[in-house]
């Protein structure tokens, strides 16, 4: 409950300073995202087992930010909808996952992936992580980011046009420039 409380309170400072949007980090082994991988989450209370209990902690934080960010400034989040491991976190529980987060008042989805395992197996190739995005926005309605290794204009471009994705993120591309 009191990391909970600090989520709202950053929150809370993030608006007093200006920002204009906020994306939340439940991705790539940081802490919500260890709660809700049942690789790293080995919990045996009401925050760990099954689905519902393992995404409890994230849409607590999640609905403690929506409650103190102004209702007409976006807040989104950034998942890994796949841990790349058997038996880890997947694009099903994602979209459950996702589902909730509408329920809140989520604004965007920021499809990423791994992060939680060593042992991850990522077939890693341009627009890689464009699937996860895809299939979240046309099953749940909420707009999504497409990432994963997206370094063209034409690459992103056509993710939009194709209906695929809201946004595109590019990194790499920029890093490289």
């Amino acid at each position: 409950k009191t990391l909970v409380a600090k989520f709202a309170d950053s929150t809370r400072r993030a608006e007093r300073i200006g920002f204009d949007a906020i994306e939340l980090h439940a991705a790539h082994g940081y802490l919500m995202h260890e709660f809700l991988s049942p690789l790293s989450n080995r919990r045996d209370d009401e925050y760990g087992g099954t689905l519902a209990n393992r995404m409890r902690f994230p849409l607590e934080v999640f609905a403690a930010v929506r409650a103190v960010w102004p209702a007409h400034k976006p807040l989104g989040i950034r998942v890994s909808c796949t841990d790349w491991v058997e038996g880890g976190w997947d694009i099903e529980q994602t979209l459950a996952f996702a589902r909730e987060l509408k329920k809140l008042g989520c604004d965007w989805i920021d499809c990423s992936s791994g992060g939680v395992a060593k042992n991850q197996v990522i077939p890693a190739a341009p627009g890689y992580q464009v699937p996860f995005a895809e299939r979240i926005r046309k099953e749940t309605g909420i707009a999504t980011v497409a990432i994963g290794l997206i370094t063209e204009a034409k690459h992103a471009e056509s993710i939009i046009a194709e209906g695929k994705a809201d946004m595109v993120a590019l990194a790499r591309g920029f890093l490289w420039d």
